[in-house]
C-alpha cells in the first residue's frame, strides 16, 4: 500500500479574468483539501474491488499525492500518482480545445452545419459544430451497441482498428435520438465527428493537432495519443475490467481504444492533467471569446452541466468545478479544476464496469474542493 502527502514549490501561471456565464455563485474554496477524507475514499474504492486508486491535488503550489493499492496485480507494484493511465473521455476536452483554436483562426464556425465541412456525413443539416461539442446533436452513441454485453463486446474490439467512417456508420445505423440543438444526450459519436473535423480542416492526424497545439506548448511530458497501438509507453498502471456476472477482474490494459479515438484514446498522467485544465480556464489555450463559448452550459442534472467538451460539477459547499470524467475498460478518471485554476485534482481507479467504485470515487471532488 502507498499513502503519502508531499508539498512542492509554487508554479507561475498568468491569470485571465473570465465570466463563467450561467454557473452558480461561488462560495470560497476551503482552506485546504481534506486529505484524511480523501484517503478514506481511496481505501473504500479498494474494498469495493479496485486494485488501486490515487488522487493528486495541485493546490496553488502545494502538491498532495495520495495512492492506495497496486498498479499491477501480478507483480504487486504499488500504484503511484505519476503512473500513466488511459484517461478516456478526458480526451474530449483536448479535442474541443483544438476545435476552438480553429474557430479562433477563422477556419471553422461553431454555428455552421457540420455538413458544410464534411458534406453528406450527417442525416440532418441542422446539426452544427456547437451541437456535437455540447452533445446536443441527437447522434446515437454506438458504444451502446459495441459493449452490450460489456466484456464480450470489449474482447471483440480489444485489438481492432476502426476508421472514423466505420464508427459513424455504427452510429448512423440508428435514428437520431432527438431534435438537433434541443437536449443534452451524451454520445461518443459527437467527438468522432469532432476528430473528423479536425483532420479535414488541418489536413493532419488528430495526434499531430494534440501534439502541436496542446502537448508541446504546455510541456505535457506524459501525454500521448498512441492509437492505433495497443500499449502504453513508460511506467503505467494496468487496467482491470470487472466481469458482468462473475465479478472476475479482466486485465484490459492491452487495447487499441480505437472505438473511442478522438472521443477517448489519450494516455496521460495526473501531473499533466493538473497542468492542462488550469491552463484552459486561465485562458492560455484559446481566446477569451472561445473560452466563454466553451463555458456556456447545458443542464445535465441538478448538480451537473455540460459546455463544449467540458463538464461542470456543482458541489455541496457551493463550489463549481470544471473538467471531465473518463472511462475506458479498466480505467476510471476524474480531472477537475476550480474556477480560478488554483486547485486541481486528478483521481483514478484502475477498474471499470464497477458502479459502486465509480460512485465512491466521485466523492474525491468533495474532499478536494469542499474540505
Amino acid at each position: 500500500m502507498v499513502s503519502r502527502t508531499v508539498g512542492t514549490g509554487a508554479a507561475t501561471l498568468g491569470a485571465v479574468v473570465l465570466s463563467l456565464l450561467t454557473a452558480p455563485a461561488q462560495a470560497a474554496t476551503s482552506a485546504g483539501p481534506d486529505t484524511t477524507a480523501l484517503r478514506k475514499v481511496l481505501r473504500t474504492a479498494l474494498s469495493q474491488g479496485a486494485p488501486g486508486a490515487f488522487a493528486r491535488i495541485d493546490d496553488n503550489g502545494t502538491v498532495h499525492h495520495l495512492a492506495e493499492g497496486v498498479a499491477d496485480r501480478s507483480t504487486q507494484r504499488a500504484l503511484g500518482t505519476g503512473d500513466r493511465i488511459r484517461v478516456g473521455s478526458v480526451t474530449k476536452t483536448f479535442t474541443a480545445v483544438v476545435l476552438l483554436q480553429l474557430v479562433d483562426e477563422g477556419k471553422i464556425k461553431l454555428d455552421t452545419s457540420v455538413n458544410t465541412y464534411l458534406p453528406g456525413l450527417l442525416p440532418d443539416r441542422r446539426i452544427t459544430v456547437r451541437h456535437v461539442l455540447s452533445h446536443r446533436s441527437g447522434l446515437y452513441d454506438y458504444a451502446n451497441t459495441l459493449f452490450s454485453p460489456s466484456v464480450a463486446g470489449f474482447e471483440n474490439v480489444r485489438d481492432r482498428v476502426f476508421t472514423y467512417r466505420q464508427l459513424m456508420d455504427l452510429s448512423l445505423a440508428k435514428p437520431l435520438t432527438g431534435k438537433p440543438g434541443v437536449a443534452y444526450a451524451y454520445s461518443n459519436a459527437n467527438f468522432v465527428v469532432a476528430g473528423m473535423l479536425i483532420e479535414k480542416i488541418t489536413k493532419k492526424p488528430v495526434a499531430t493537432a494534440y501534439q502541436d497545439r496542446i502537448i508541446k506548448p504546455l510541456k505535457l511530458t506524459d501525454t500521448f495519443y498512441v492509437h492505433p497501438k495497443n500499449t502504453i509507453p513508460g511506467k503505467y498502471s494496468r487496467g482491470y475490467m470487472t466481469a458482468d456476472s462473475t465479478g472476475k477482474k479482466i486485465d484490459s490494459t492491452r487495447q487499441t481504444t480505437s472505438w473511442a479515438q478522438s472521443a477517448g484514446a489519450l494516455v496521460s498522467n495526473a501531473k499533466d492533467l493538473n497542468k492542462f485544465l488550469p491552463a484552459l480556464v486561465k485562458g492560455k489555450l484559446t481566446s477569451a471569446a472561445q473560452l466563454n463559448q466553451m463555458l456556456k452550459w447545458t443542464p445535465v442534472s441538478s448538480t451537473q452541466a455540460y459546455g463544449l467538451g467540458l463538464r461542470r460539477r456543482d458541489l455541496s459547499c457551493g463550489v463549481s468545478v470544471y473538467g471531465h470524467t473518463g472511462t475506458v475498460q479498466g480505467y476510471y478518471t476524474w480531472a477537475f479544476t476550480s474556477k480560478s485554476g488554483k486547485r486541481s485534482v486528478t483521481s483514478f481507479a484502475n477498474t471499470s464496469n464497477n458502479g459502486t467504485v465509480y460512485a465512491t470515487m466521485n466523492r474525491t471532488l468533495e474532499s478536494t474542493f469542499c474540505g
